[in-house]
């Protein structure tokens, strides 16, 4: 296989879903102990999220805690209670240009702001004929990882 132009360099984010994101504020913020960092509403997307943070700095993890704007409409980020795994990735433009040229199934949205503010996209859950290379049922998002971010997972890869 050729060289791989970008890598993967670590998990931004987890998302989970749920009809009422109260129940996993209980569990996530009041229980395990993140903290809310922020909140995003998009009808278009159909969600209503807490950004929690685990860790700091390059490293910190977010979890989205999401429910529905409207439980009846699509997306559903409810219906899969692990909504998608988000993925740092170092040149977002050249990992999706090489993997779509080799078969990766990418969902309707292309490139675009998400909502820590990072660019972001997402790989389909499920290949097609076209594009039989998905997700196996997982939603993955890739996330342009900013300058500090690369620097410092390279300094931990070469440690």
């Amino acid at each position: 296989m050729a060289q791989r132009p970008f890598r993967i360099l670590g998990i931004q984010q987890i998302a989970i879903g749920a009809l009422d994101k109260e129940n996993l504020r209980a569990l996530w913020v009041d229980m395990l102990g993140l903290d809310v960092t922020g909140n995003f509403v998009s009808e278009r997307e159909n969600v209503n999220e807490d950004i929690c943070a685990m860790g700091s700095g390059p490293f910190k993890v977010e979890v989205d805690l999401m429910q529905p704007v409207d439980p009846a409409r699509k997306p559903a980020v409810h219906a899969t209670p692990l909504n998608h795994v988000g993925l740092w990735v170092d040149d977002l433009p050249r990992a999706v240009e090489w993997l779509e040229a080799r078969g990766v199934r990418f969902a309707p949205g292309g490139i675009r702001k998400g909502a820590a503010g990072y660019d972001i996209t997402f790989l389909h859950p499920r290949g097609n004929e076209e594009f039989p290379i998905g997700g196996e049922g997982v939603l993955i998002e890739l996330v342009q990882a900013p300058a500090e971010v690369v620097t410092a997972f390279s300094r931990l890869a070469s440690a």
